[in-house]
């Protein structure tokens, strides 16, 4: 059973900062979510600057005045990442900061599971595609703790290695929602997704694209923030709140269309609730949108849920 956070709750439990799962609640749930259990951080920007190269003349600036301006005045931790391929666009804030996973570490299990396939030259079986399929668009717990399980934190630290993403730690004691990530290494798989290499075949990529693609609209919050209709969306999110650094929430995006083809990906934590991380990372986003890809009125850019909901992932108490 898949268990989803409900935005009813008004406070977090004694057991949901332990990293208990919360039950069930409907895709159309509309009240306020809990709170974390320690106040905000000022955010992390007075030694840490935004930067940005592109070889489209004035785009770096333009997004290293957005982005900034998007986080102006926002507490807590934030780490931004983007790059963009048509016109050889990066940005970066604070990449090499980790932090818990949460539920955006069920990309690289995917990952991990197709790269394992691969190189024993076979198909998913039945049950691999139901779990992945559960783990990516509803963000199944369960399904991922039984990959999770198949795969082993050796064939996942191996992965790992061979995408060159050397900054990622495995969660210990099977708790994969406390693996810690780096914007840098999350950047890096997107990027694995996205474009032919030697790591993920090409029907692999084309698998977990269609799975980003196809995540519930209640966990298509985050990145997708302002995206234009005319790019492809592809997403996976994730929050987490625990005793110490407050709520974790994180989403990476990878975006295709429109002439373009980029991946955005936007961590922070301190968050006093869950919706204050979503603001964050919404507001970057759209900033991050509206400079790559400048439309008309009439194209229309992505709004995401009203009320988003992810589940939480298991975690010990602390």
């Amino acid at each position: 059973m898949t268990h989803r956070i409900s935005r009813r709750a008004r406070a977090v439990s004694a057991g949901v900062a332990a990293g208990v799962l919360v039950p069930l609640a409907p895709l159309a749930a509309t009240a306020a979510p809990a709170a974390a259990a320690t106040a905000p951080r000022a955010a992390a920007t007075a030694t840490s600057t935004v930067t940005c190269s592109s070889a489209k003349a004035g785009l770096a600036a333009k997004l290293k005045q957005d982005i900034t301006a998007a986080m102006a005045g926002r507490k807590g931790s934030i780490s931004v990442g983007l790059y963009d391929r048509t016109n050889d666009t990066t940005c970066t804030f604070r990449a090499t900061v980790g932090y818990d996973s949460a539920s955006v570490v069920k990309a690289t299990v995917l990952a991990t599971l197709l790269w394992d396939a691969k190189k024993h030259n076979r198909y998913l079986t039945q049950r691999e595609v139901d779990l992945t399929t559960a783990m990516i668009t509803q963000s199944d717990n369960n399904a991922t703790t039984a990959l999770w399980r198949q795969l082993g934190v050796t064939k996942v630290k191996a992965f790992l290695t061979s995408a060159g993403m050397t900054q990622t730690v495995p969660g210990a004691n099977g708790y994969w929602g406390l693996t810690r990530i780096t914007v840098r290494d999350e950047q890096r798989l997107l990027r694995l997704l996205t474009r032919k290499n030697t790591v993920l075949s090409d029907n692999s990529r084309a698998y977990a694209l269609k799975l980003m693609n196809k995540v519930v609209a209640a966990q298509r919050w985050g990145t997708p923030a302002g995206a234009p209709s005319t790019v492809k969306v592809h997403v996976k999110n994730g929050w987490l709140p625990r005793a110490t650094h407050g709520w974790r929430v994180h989403s990476i995006g990878a975006f295709q269309g429109a002439g373009h083809d980029y991946g955005i990906t936007v961590l922070t934590q301190d968050n006093a609730t869950m919706d204050y991380g979503v603001a964050t990372i919404q507001a970057i986003a759209r900033a991050i949108h509206r400079d790559l890809v400048p439309t008309t009125s009439s194209v229309q850019r992505y709004a995401p849920t009203t009320a988003p909901a992810e589940v939480i992932p298991p975690a010990p108490a602390g």
